[in-house]
């Protein structure tokens, strides 16, 4: 059975990138070009392809998921020591093709045969997401596919998690948000949502506002957590 907190929801709303895909997949399928570069070069590209969308929404600088996603590849190569244009256009194509993780596709059925509202709300680019979603193929699991372009500015900012309540029709207390990143989670719970940490990578406790409503190490336990048989 749900507990109170998560009585009453009406719509899941999850992050995309690090919580419904795994974003060290492109560089894990490029482990034979990269060697033993493989696993820094992608942890420095999702490090400074998150410090990017932050810094740049405090410049008011805006650039779209793509751009910035390849702006951080070329900071992680040129950290790694490497410069190969084919190796780059390799995993940025790569880097549309996600892996979804294991337990998501099984998950968002159930939430639909339930009749929950299901939706992306993603720093990504419209094209980035469709690309994704439609190669994970979880299209029909989902009723919307939101993007931070609508608003022109990244998340943690509290318009991108109004453009949740705007389109889902549902109101910030009936909406249950999902992120593996924890500045995430904090940001949509200082909003309104109920949230669920998924703490995929075991991360300590951030000291922001907002605080997660629940954890979990991921997704499978979450139709269980709502009350979903």
């Amino acid at each position: 059975m749900a507990g109170p907190i998560f009585d009453g929801i009406r719509a899941c709303v999850f992050d995309a990138y690090g919580t419904l895909f795994d974003v060290h997949s492109a560089a894990a399928r490029c482990r034979p070009e990269l060697g033993d570069k493989a696993d820094r070069l992608s942890e420095t590209w999702r490090l400074k392809q998150l410090q990017y969308t932050w810094l740049r929404s405090l410049m008011r600088a805006h650039a779209d998921f793509q751009q910035v996603t390849g702006d951080a590849l070329d900071f992680a190569m040129a950290t790694v020591g490497l410069d190969d244009p084919a190796l780059r256009r390799r995993l940025m194509e790569l880097y549309l093709q996600l892996d979804a993780y294991p337990e998501v596709p099984g998950m968002l059925r159930r939430l639909k045969q339930a009749g929950m509202t299901t939706a992306i709300l993603s720093n990504g680019e419209p094209a980035m997401l469709a690309a994704a979603v439609h190669s994970a193929g979880i299209e029909a699991s989902l009723d919307h596919v939101l993007s931070i372009e609508d608003v022109g500015i990244y998340k943690p900012d509290p318009r991108v998690y109004r453009l949740a309540v705007d389109r889902t029709g549902v109101p910030a207390d009936a909406v249950c948000f999902m992120s593996s990143n924890g500045w995430d989670a904090h940001g949509a719970a200082h909003f309104g949502f109920r949230v669920v940490w998924v703490n995929r990578f075991g991360q300590p406790d951030e000291g922001l506002p907002g605080r997660p409503d629940a954890r979990m190490a991921d997704l499978s336990g979450l139709p269980a957590l709502l009350g979903i048989g």
